[in-house]
């Protein structure tokens, strides 16, 4: 039986092959996180183009600095959340002062504000884009569609406790995006960095 703390052998071996340079590492990792990179990016910066821009720098940050991971700290996915996360709110707050600085009104308890929300809100969708499916299809038909428990529980061809249940466990995962030290949110992904 493995070690509980040990990380997914995937996360191991992508490190090295990262290490070793091989291109290839490169673009697998691209294809598994590239959408994760740019949806948080974007649900921070509110920015296509700064989306893409900050997807680019992760990506380059990654293949440039591999050994940076440490997978002792948790799994690979959280690790390059979390660097996202902080370029992106590196971006947004340089952004932010700049137009700050520029029109002279606001001020930065203003943009603290503005980061913080901004931080929720991608915390919100990493805890989302990492709950099992179960949860996740729960509250889609709960939250998009509209249904409640019992329609939910007959879409989803389950009991009517079942659907109840894995909507209050989807909420309350939901719910630690206001922590700063969410459970499920990526190490060090609290605050507004």
């Amino acid at each position: 039986m493995a070690k509980k703390d040990a990380p997914p052998r995937w996360d191991r071996k992508m490190q090295q092959r990262l290490a070793r340079g091989e291109a290839a590492a490169l673009g697998e990792l691209y294809d598994r996180f590239a959408s994760l990179v740019h949806g948080l990016a974007h649900r921070v910066l509110g920015d296509e183009r700064a989306a893409d821009g900050i997807t680019r720098e992760v990506f380059v940050h990654v293949w440039e600095h591999p050994d940076a991971y440490d997978p002792k700290q948790g799994p690979l996915r959280s690790w390059v959340a979390t660097l996202t996360h902080r370029l992106a709110v590196q971006r947004l707050r340089a952004t932010e002062t700049a137009a700050l600085a520029q029109e002279g009104h606001g001020s930065t308890e203003d943009l603290e504000l503005k980061v913080r929300h901004a931080s929720v809100a991608a915390r919100a969708d990493y805890i989302v884009q990492s709950m099992p499916a179960p949860l996740r299809a729960a509250l889609e038909l709960a939250y998009f569609q509209r249904r409640d428990y019992r329609q939910t529980a007959a879409d989803l061809g389950v009991t009517e406790d079942e659907a109840r249940r894995r909507l209050r466990l989807g909420l309350q995962l939901l719910a630690t995006a206001h922590d700063s030290a969410a459970p499920g949110a990526p190490p060090g992904y609290g605050g507004a960095a």
